[in-house]
């Protein structure tokens, strides 16, 4: 019933071809008990659109020993976000991402660096879903793989490169970006706010 209530109520005040997305985040307990996640939660959003209802939930594991691994010294973490659409008397998943860093002997990171966050840049009434994070295994000052991931629907953009470190006296290494095929194809106002994103987030921090 409280599930059937929230849903009706959401329902209730969507706004046709809204340009602002309201989140409202929820707690482990106020998820709907068919969601399930690996790890520790790391964040749970609500929002509303013209697709319906919909949330998405991060989660992070903790460092663990590498199953394949030749010794304890080499350990793995994962990262995890679910996209769902709640409907009156059912859930259904539309997308995941899945990421990890395993068998490293070093320092090991697999680390959500911004909350999520989601947009109507093109104002189609559709939520665009960004997702930034690093994966990295190393034992020095470098730079580690950053990764922002968008969604919009289904349809998944991907900018792959590195964050930025200094490595003495100022000098500074990384900061490197790629766009997939599909950023490259779509809207310019996607890659503006990427780089905007990559940008505000470009320097290394610990996790």
């Amino acid at each position: 019933m409280k599930f059937l209530l929230t849903y009706l109520f959401l329902v209730s005040v969507v706004v046709s071809g809204q340009e602002k997305i309201t989140l409202t985040k929820l707690t482990k307990s106020e998820l709907p008990k068919e969601i399930t996640y690996k790890g520790n939660l790391k964040e749970a959003v609500r929002w509303m659109d013209e697709s319906g209802v919909n949330l998405v939930v991060t989660s992070e594991t903790e460092e663990a020993v590498s199953k394949s691994a030749p010794s304890e010294d080499y350990r793995e973490k994962y990262l995890f976000a679910h996209h769902y659409l709640l409907f009156e008397d059912s859930i259904s998943q539309t997308w995941k991402v899945t990421d990890f860093t395993k068998e490293c002997p070093l320092d090991l990171a697999a680390d959500f660096v911004k909350n999520i966050q989601v947009t109507d840049l093109d104002k189609d009434g559709m939520g665009e879903v960004w997702l930034m994070y690093i994966v990295t295994c190393k034992g020095d000052v470098s730079p580690a793989e950053m990764k922002i991931i968008l969604y919009e629907g289904t349809q998944k953009f991907a900018l792959r490169g590195h964050n930025q470190v200094d490595i003495g006296n100022g000098q500074l290494e990384g900061g490197d970006y790629k766009f997939d095929k599909a950023f490259n194809q779509g809207p310019e106002v996607f890659r503006d706010f990427a780089k905007k994103l990559w940008k505000a987030n470009i320097r290394a921090k610990w996790y």
